[in-house]
């Protein structure tokens, strides 16, 4: 069984257990007959802490507990997801510019009748086949350059063929550069704007890993607080029954009226119904750990296996603020957010633009096949032509330039009004004017957040400090109010109160404690994992 270390009340550490000798024990007891300093002095911590390490539960650290949440919280998990799909989505774009090889084939057969003199058949029959390949790629700059390489064969039955087969060759390099509309940043507007949503992605997933383990945190020191709670409820409702059954025996011997064991019947239905709530509570915070790690406890609920810190670093507040400014992932993603739409706008100017390309290209041809006898109509003396070879010698006639061509041109086009391309400029720089605003909002926000955390963080000490004097004085309050009760100098209704004050500051103390630990959690949330890394604590901007 772990034994639970209690927080110090500067000197009362645990002296919440003095209802469990005070309130508490019967006043016909020794204890009951004891003087405050003596019940005191008896039972420092030793009730309090019987009762924390007998709940049930099982124990969890809070770094298991962060760990578990990191790899297995929804949050995390959908912004890892959300993350993967913008980095393939920048893949997708950059697939654009990389180069493509292509290559077709086409095979036709056909029947032509023909009353033709010339087409040297009554059905002129012919079959091609055609074959293209070669490659291009799409530059940053918008520029578009092919390189390609066609052969073309005809078979034909037509008399006046020269050729048959004919094998004709095309090989060209073709270049087109859009000056206006297309250029540049409208060419690399798309893989811009989703390399910009990546990284807005992997900000995003930060925060998301961030927030969790804040939360985590968070939960867990509310989880030990309600431990705290609850236990201290506990032995208030064993002291308040114990107290109702001798206010029910006093009453029986005339030491006391029926209002005193109405007074402490409504105390032990009230301790029940707060004992109730504060079980509730602790099944709430350990549903919570549960849900964000994905795993239920082997026992009834978790157990809080640690103790809040209680010292944290103070940093200038300015600092504070410079570091979120520079490192919080949040904001990183509206800025992101904003560089994003601002990419597809720089590429909406250059679309609004009238359309001017430029292109050009160098070529070749070629030109083989076998040569076949031709007879015209009255002579007996065929003609054959000179050229002869097979399809490989057409396509080397092309790319040698033995027959070179040449290409040059523009292509301009202005859209009437051209409302299409302004109008999704002008959209774009409306959303951009938006983000920027997101982004400033969201580090106005964040300052105050930061301040208040902050504040929540300097007075911390303080609020702990007032919270121990409220136990010491409730403490006291108990003492002499049971010595009055017993001196038959006040009422049980007047006990029962002060027992209710007692466990009111001891859940003070609680939420202070708690309290404390919770602000330093959303700075470190806040700074990006920087707070309270004091190794880190020089010029935030450094780096950027």
């Amino acid at each position: 069984m772990r034994r639970r270390v209690l927080p110090h009340y500067n000197g009362y550490a645990g002296t919440i257990v003095l209802l469990a000798a005070a309130l508490l024990a019967s006043p016909g007891t020794a204890a009951a007959q004891a003087s405050p300093k003596s019940i005191l002095a008896a039972s420092p911590d030793s009730a309090l802490t019987e009762v924390l390490e007998n709940l049930p539960g099982e124990i969890l650290h809070l770094e298991n507990a962060i760990q578990g949440a990191a790899r297995e919280a929804s949050q995390t998990r959908i912004a890892a997801a959300v993350m993967e799909a913008a980095g393939q989505t920048v893949r997708e774009e950059k697939g654009a510019f990389d180069p493509e090889i292509f290559a077709t084939g086409d095979w036709s057969d056909s029947d032509t009748p023909s009353a033709s003199l010339f087409a040297g058949a009554e059905v002129l029959q012919s079959e091609t086949n055609e074959f293209s390949t070669g490659a291009r790629i799409l530059l940053h700059p918008g520029t578009e350059v092919t390189a390609s390489l066609n052969s073309l064969s005809t078979r034909t039955n037509s008399d006046f063929a020269s050729l048959d087969p004919e094998y004709q060759a095309y090989g060209a390099l073709t270049v087109r550069q859009p000056l206006l509309k297309g250029f540049g940043p409208a060419t690399t507007s798309d893989l811009d704007f989703a390399e910009q949503k990546y990284d807005e992605a992997k900000a995003i997933y930060q925060g998301a890993v961030l927030a969790v383990r804040a939360e985590v945190e968070s939960v867990y020191w509310s989880l030990y607080a309600s431990e705290r709670n609850h236990a201290v409820t506990r032995l208030i409702r064993d002291r308040a029954e114990a107290f109702y059954d001798d206010t029910n025996l006093r009453a029986k011997a005339g030491m006391v009226g029926p209002s005193a064991v109405a007074n402490a019947e409504f105390f032990l239905t009230q301790a029940e119904q707060t004992l109730l709530d504060t079980e509730e509570e602790m099944d709430r915070h350990s549903d919570r750990l549960a849900s964000l790690m994905g795993r239920r406890p082997n026992a009834i609920r978790y157990r809080s296996g640690d103790d809040p810190p209680r010292d944290f670093p103070l940093v200038d507040q300015d600092t504070l603020v410079a570091v979120v400014l520079s490192r919080n992932p949040d904001l990183e993603a509206l800025a992101r957010s904003a560089d994003a739409l601002r990419a597809l706008e720089n590429g909406a100017v250059w679309d609004a633009r009238p359309t001017l390309d430029l292109f050009g290209g160098l070529g070749g041809r070629g030109l083989s096949g076998s040569p076949q006898d031709v007879f015209f109509p009255g002579s007996a003396v065929p003609v054959r032509t000179d050229i002869d070879g097979d399809r490989g010698q057409s396509l080397s006639q092309a790319v040698g330039g033995d027959y070179p061509a040449w290409n040059v041109g523009f292509v301009f086009s202005l859209p009437i009004g051209n409302r299409a391309g302004k109008g999704q400029r002008d959209r774009l720089k409306a959303q951009v004017v938006r983000a920027d605003m997101d982004l400033v909002a969201g580090q106005r926000k964040l300052e105050e957040d930061v301040r208040a955390q902050y504040r929540e963080l300097e007075r911390g000490s303080e609020r702990l400090a007032i919270a121990t004097r409220g136990v010491t004085a409730s403490i006291r309050q108990v003492e002499i109010g049971m010595v009055e009760f017993n001196n038959g100098r006040t009422t049980a209704f007047e006990v029962v109160r002060l027992a209710a004050d007692l466990a009111t500051a001891q859940q003070s103390y609680s939420a202070a404690l708690v309290r404390t630990a919770r602000a330093a959690a959303i700075l470190r949330q806040l700074t990006g994992g920087w707070y309270p890394d004091s190794g880190n604590q020089g010029d935030p901007r450094e780096g950027e």
